[in-house]
């Protein structure tokens, strides 16, 4: 595995301890030799993830829309800085540089970006790995949530399989490392 996504948000929240988890991923990851790749910001949880990697010597590659460059606040200390169109290419861009995603807690748009790259794994789009990094719980509800979706048959059990869910990144880690994409279709 050469680079993995983090979706995470440009706020860090209001406990120091998604702070302290983002950067411990990123230093994570350059440990293991795995590339970085994220939104391209330096605030929030987004510039202590590339932070943590910087740190510890890993390649961190920002994708970041022109229209946030400014407001999001555009790390301009790492490998490669992409600026891109709008939303949409950045999300494209994000997803050909990975070979697997992860989310950190985040607001609406982690969740939107997480929501995009698990469709297209369901469709049979990609077959990289997705995982949350249930820091303190925050993953908790939406698991309920997508639990929920199950029961009520809007959801097929064998795609909801497809998000990785652990309080610990290298668990993750591993778990990416050994996994072969299911031969399921969305129809099926």
């Amino acid at each position: 595995m050469k680079r993995i996504c983090v979706f995470c948000g440009s706020s860090a929240g209001g406990d120091a301890v998604y702070t302290d988890a983002a950067t411990g991923l990123g230093k994570l990851l350059a440990e293991r030799g795995i590339g970085l790749v994220y939104g391209g910001a330096s605030v929030g949880l987004m510039g202590a993830v590339a932070n943590g990697a910087l740190q510890a010597g890993g390649e961190v590659i920002g994708v970041i829309p022109e229209h946030l460059k400014r407001v999001e606040i555009a790390h301009h200390d790492l490998s490669e800085l992409i600026v891109t169109a709008d939303m949409h290419e950045r999300k494209a861009k994000m997803a050909e540089l990975a070979d697997a995603f992860l989310a950190l807690p985040g607001g609406a748009g982690t969740l939107e970006e997480l929501a995009e790259v698990w469709t297209w794994a369901q469709l049979g789009l990609h077959g990289k790995p997705i995982g949350l990094v249930d820091v303190a719980g925050y993953y908790r509800p939406f698991g309920e949530f997508i639990d929920h979706m199950v029961t009520e048959k809007f959801l097929r059990e064998q795609h909801r399989d497809l998000i990785f869910v652990d309080e610990d990144p290298a668990v993750l880690l591993d778990s990416f490392s050994a996994y072969e994409a299911p031969d399921i279709a969305k129809w099926q």
